[in-house]
């Protein structure tokens, strides 16, 4: 791989992260529209976004191609329904959670996020872990602990992020199409769904899209290009980096979020909470460095041993 690429790859990786961690000051702005109303328009924006994106760079041919290979391949059609179901269940909870004041816990749910994409490579897909990924794994799990103590709840919210976007990542595994391409396709399946749902307000004389403000119209239209734009940067970039340098990259947004909950919203973080965080921020120091050569060759030295010991 050329430094150059590795350069560039990098770069539209930290753009999409930089973007993803400022973007709950975006959702703010539309605090006073329901969370669902605002899930609706960025789903049926994004899809209108990708439209015009597929149409300038000329790769309306290969998403109409795309689409009939569905029709043939039950396998990714059913991965791609799934998909946009979960990154829309997942784009619900995180707009709830930032205009509800739980911002911080939003953020937990993305440093959650690797370690549970983790599992889930180890109980679906049959990977194989290290001791040092053993050890993340504990270390999340009473740092979660924790905060569930503390608060006398569930992390719900963290968790729900974490599990939903953790296994969109795997159901898109099993789906290999360009990203422009994929990303229109998972706003196609669920946009008549958010359509029907605008209608459904309109309707009822319960819509803010239209009659609110102008500025809120934009704000609610513009959302699926604040959607879009970021994913299709995170594409290109992670084309282009070793996953390695991918994973440090990606504590970029939930590291901003929580910032800006604590000093731009001034949403109350506890002592117990620094503390689940602590716990949360070693197991992905640990997680981060078993990705290193070094420790990558002991995890593997420490699994064939325990593997002759059986």
């Amino acid at each position: 791989m050329k430094k150059t690429d590795t350069k560039t790859g990098a770069i539209y990786a930290g753009v999409s992260y930089f973007i993803w961690g400022l973007l709950p000051i975006y959702w703010k702005f539309l605090d006073q529209v329901n969370a669902m109303e605002i899930l609706a328009n960025r789903i049926f924006w994004s899809f209108i976004f990708m439209l015009i994106i597929l149409f300038f760079t000329k790769k309306w041919g290969l998403f109409v191609r795309t689409l009939k290979g569905f029709a043939q391949n039950k396998k990714q059609m059913y991965a791609l329904a799934l998909a946009s179901i979960i990154i829309s269940g997942n784009w619900f909870i995180y707009i709830w959670a930032v205009n509800s004041g739980h911002m911080i816990e939003a953020s937990l749910g993305y440093y959650i996020n690797p370690l549970i994409s983790i599992l889930l490579g180890m109980i679906v897909l049959k990977e194989k872990l290290t001791i040092y990924q053993y050890g993340s794994f504990i270390l999340a799990a009473v740092g979660v602990l924790i905060m569930t103590i503390s608060h006398g709840t569930f992390p719900w919210i963290a968790i729900s992020l974490a599990l939903t976007f953790g296994s969109y990542g795997l159901a898109k595994k099993l789906i290999n199409v360009d990203s422009a391409v994929g990303l229109t396709l998972e706003t196609l399946v669920v946009s008549p769904i958010a359509a029907i749902y605008m209608i459904f307000l309109f309707v009822h004389g319960s819509n803010s899209f239209l009659t609110m403000s102008v500025g809120t119209d934009l704000l609610l239209m513009g959302a699926g290009v604040a959607t879009a734009v970021p994913l299709l940067y995170f594409a290109k970039g992670a084309q282009k980096i070793p996953l390695s340098l991918l994973g440090f990259l990606q504590y970029i947004a939930p590291t901003l979020t929580l910032i800006l909950g604590v000093f731009v919203y001034q949403e109350h973080f506890t002592k117990s909470q620094l503390l689940a965080f602590l716990f949360i921020w070693s197991a992905l120091t640990i997680y981060s460095l078993s990705k290193t050569k070094l420790l990558s060759e002991k995890g593997l030295k420490w699994r064939k041993e325990k593997r002759a010991t059986l």
